[in-house]
């Protein structure tokens, strides 16, 4: 779907990945810490289809007050599961309250901000939703034209930052930087909520089913020698695909409440044994260090990525050879503990920023229980 011009780019890409196409001041939303906020198009790199350059959309945040010598520190963040039309990308809908609350805060400690819409979301082309290698390069790029646009205020010493969908960008980007972007100054990752598997990890967990695969398999997960998934829905599947074609993760979570839709087989028409046959295991990562200090955050209470999961991931970030600090909340949820995390969050970056070495806790780390109950009154807590 056509958004507005900005989002589109009819001439050939020039300058190489991470050239800024283009920026245009936006308005700063009452609920983001900023003294300036610009929407950015940037080239980036097809890592799904190999079709070469692709520019993709995102926002540029600054903090309030002058920039330090050399520019504020960056924090590229990577957005959790919006959806996968194009009028989901956050900037053009505007940053959802839980996203705006925890960047601020990031603003306030002193960061700029840069936050990717992933390829395909605004942009031109399908999103592929999940593909950390496609949202890696997203992000990282998004750095490179951040750099770009505003190289007096914006130094390149930057964190990187992801929740749930996001938290698989952010360390798929910090896994990529070395071969891809290897000029930029990664200093560490935070990760959030983190969803995506590491099938070769010391912890070995059933396959994951969850029902934000449907949004995979209708954007770019299944083989491009499948049938096209129109073909192989239900009448209810199908209602569901134009859900997510045309409106967002809210939209479709009400249609399939409507549907009565209650598991994933219900929207397909062929088994799903033969589904999964034709999926890409896009959320599925290497074993592979990214070099560079590592925090996972883990609400005790997340329902949606459960503790057990998050703790796999850790260990197999350890196993890797990664220095890992994984930290717990009693009583956080999905989204809660991205809140919850925040003090630890900042504080670690701040510790990357001054060169002070972090220690791994790789050794202590323990196998935790099924989610927990959530504590009502924590922010954003509802998830």
């Amino acid at each position: 779907m056509d958004l507005s011009p900005f989002y589109r780019w009819p001439q050939p890409i020039s300058g190489g990945a991470g050239a800024l196409l283009r920026i245009e001041p936006v308005a700063v939303q009452d609920d983001m810490a900023a003294r300036a906020a610009y929407r950015i198009l940037y080239a980036s790199t097809d890592a799904r289809w190999n079709s070469g350059a692709v520019p993709v959309s995102g926002m540029l945040f600054l903090p309030r007050g002058e920039p330090p010598e050399g520019g504020w520190p960056l924090l590229a963040w990577a957005h959790g599961t919006a959806g996968i039309a194009d009028a989901c990308a956050p900037s053009w809908t505007g940053v959802r309250p839980r996203d705006a609350t925890y960047m601020s805060r990031w603003l306030e400690a002193g960061f700029a901000v840069v936050a990717t819409d992933y390829q395909g979301l605004g942009g031109p082309g399908p999103h592929p939703y999940l593909d950390w290698r496609s949202e890696g390069r997203s992000v990282l790029d998004s750095v490179r034209a951040a750099l770009a646009a505003k190289p007096e205020e914006v130094s390149n010493r930057v964190i990187l930052a992801g929740q749930s969908q996001g938290s698989g960008a952010a360390v798929g980007a910090a896994m990529l930087v070395g071969e891809y972007a290897p000029r930029l100054g990664i200093l560490g990752t935070v990760a959030t909520g983190f969803g995506y598997s590491f099938p070769d990890g010391p912890v070995s967990l059933p396959e994951r089913r969850s029902a934000t695969q449907f949004l995979s398999y209708a954007s770019s997960g299944l083989r491009d020698d499948a049938p096209p998934i129109d073909d192989i829905v239900t009448p209810a599947g199908r209602q569901l695909l134009e859900a997510a074609r045309q409106g967002c993760k809210g939209d479709i979570v009400q249609r399939a409440r409507e549907l009565k839709v209650a598991e994933m087989a219900q929207a397909f028409s062929i088994p799903m044994e033969a589904v999964r046959d034709m999926a890409i295991p896009v959320a599925d990562m290497p074993v592979r260090p990214t070099g560079r200090p590592l925090l996972i955050a883990t609400g005790l209470a997340d329902a949606t990525t459960i503790p057990e999961r998050q703790y796999a991931n850790a260990s197999a970030m350890c196993a890797a050879g990664d220095t890992v600090i994984w930290r717990t909340y009693d009583g956080l949820g999905h989204d809660g503990a991205m809140h919850g995390s925040l003090p630890d969050s900042i504080a670690f970056a701040r510790s990357l920023l001054a060169g002070r070495e972090v220690a791994s806790e790789c050794g202590s780390f323990r196998e935790p229980g099924p989610p927990g109950a959530r504590n009502p009154d924590a922010p954003f807590n509802d998830d």
